[in-house]
């Protein structure tokens, strides 16, 4: 069991060990017709297939057994929030983001305490912070068409990623600095567990050899499939889950490289001043529900936080789960982000303008 410092800290690895487990710029909304005596709260979420599996799994059965309506927004973006807060106008409630933006924007101070009595905390593997809920843990690494390029023909890691002679064509990175930093350091043979902390100039000199190949720095998660499946794109850094999801889907031809990975956590936060706090906080207690976290994962296809939920998945699900292996693969230290996000994350979309 971690305590609630060691998350942003960074996970331990054993606690994660898969051997154990016997709206504001024209955002898409999902609007759904429930009863709303129990009240209403606004949830920032991913959209395309994390978007649907989310309502299906926490949505809408959150929804039938409080009466509370949820709406939901698309792509979380940490500016909007900052803007929201200053201005004393907070339209969102509960927000979900990877790591290094929910521990940024709790060293901030843009979210709420949480009641965490109302938490399952002996069922947790990761401890929440006074104000971050760990939601699941996620695996970033490379995607592509299987027909396109066979074994042999296609980047299996970060190094062969960013190997544009061996490996031609036009990839896909994250417009964020958190995860890009990683991979370009990654790629240029820094040991998985030698990252921290970041050698910043190092990864951007690695960022300068792949830039003129990168077609898109992508904004929302869903164009890491869409730019592959449009023929845009040869290889994309994208989600195991979301490669697991397209594939389940039929007719499209779509793989994932378990040859390397970088793995983080995804959080659930409440925004200060948020107008239906107390609803956000029941939606956090409902989502870390063994049962809750069972469905969705297994629609997400990402490992859950609330170890009962293991025993609960599917068995088409459990090879997809990410790998916490020292030797090959990295875990995104939060707190380090905490600490650097904001004048990376300028310099970076500065970088990729010039």
């Amino acid at each position: 069991m971690l305590q609630s410092k060691a998350v942003l800290n960074g996970v331990n690895r054993r606690n994660f060990c898969l051997g154990g487990m016997s709206v504001l710029s024209a955002p898409f909304i999902s609007r759904r017709s429930f009863a709303r005596s129990g009240g209403e709260l606004v949830f920032v979420s991913w959209g395309g297939s994390y978007h649907n599996a989310v309502l299906k799994g926490l949505v809408e059965p959150f929804m039938a057994e409080t009466g509370i309506h949820v709406t939901m927004v698309d792509t979380p973006d940490l500016a909007k929030v900052k803007a929201q807060i200053l201005s004393g106008n907070v339209e969102w409630d509960l927000f979900d983001s990877p790591g290094p933006l929910a521990a940024t924007g709790s060293r901030e101070g843009y979210w709420e305490a949480l009641d965490t009595s109302r938490l399952p905390l002996s069922e947790l593997s990761v401890q929440p912070t006074h104000d971050l809920a760990p939601f699941f843990l996620t695996a970033g690494g490379i995607a592509y068409d299987p027909k396109e390029f066979p074994e042999g023909r296609h980047p299996r890691n970060f190094e062969e990623y960013f190997d544009v002679r061996r490996f031609p064509g036009l990839r896909t990175l994250r417009n964020r600095v958190s995860e890009t930093l990683e991979v370009a350091l990654l790629a240029d043979g820094v040991a998985p567990d030698q990252l921290y902390p970041l050698d910043v100039a190092r990864g951007f000199r690695m960022l300068d050899t792949i830039k003129p190949s990168i077609i898109k720095w992508v904004e929302a998660t869903t164009q890491t499939i869409t730019l592959l499946q449009a023929g845009e794109a040869d290889f994309s850094y994208s989600y195991a889950s979301r490669v697991q999801t397209a594939r389940a889907s039929g007719g499209v031809s779509i793989d994932f490289s378990f040859g390397q990975t970088l793995n983080f956590l995804e959080y659930l936060s409440i925004l200060k001043g948020a107008p239906h706090r107390e609803e956000a906080m029941q939606f956090i207690a409902f989502a870390l529900r063994a049962d809750r976290q069972a469905e969705t994962m297994n629609l997400l296809v990402n490992r859950p936080v609330n170890e009962k939920a293991m025993g609960m998945l599917s068995q088409k699900v459990l090879p997809w789960m990410p790998d916490i292996n020292p030797g090959k693969n990295a875990l995104v230290n939060d707190a380090w982000w905490a600490e650097n996000y904001a004048p990376l994350e300028r310099r970076f979309k500065e970088w990729t303008l010039s």
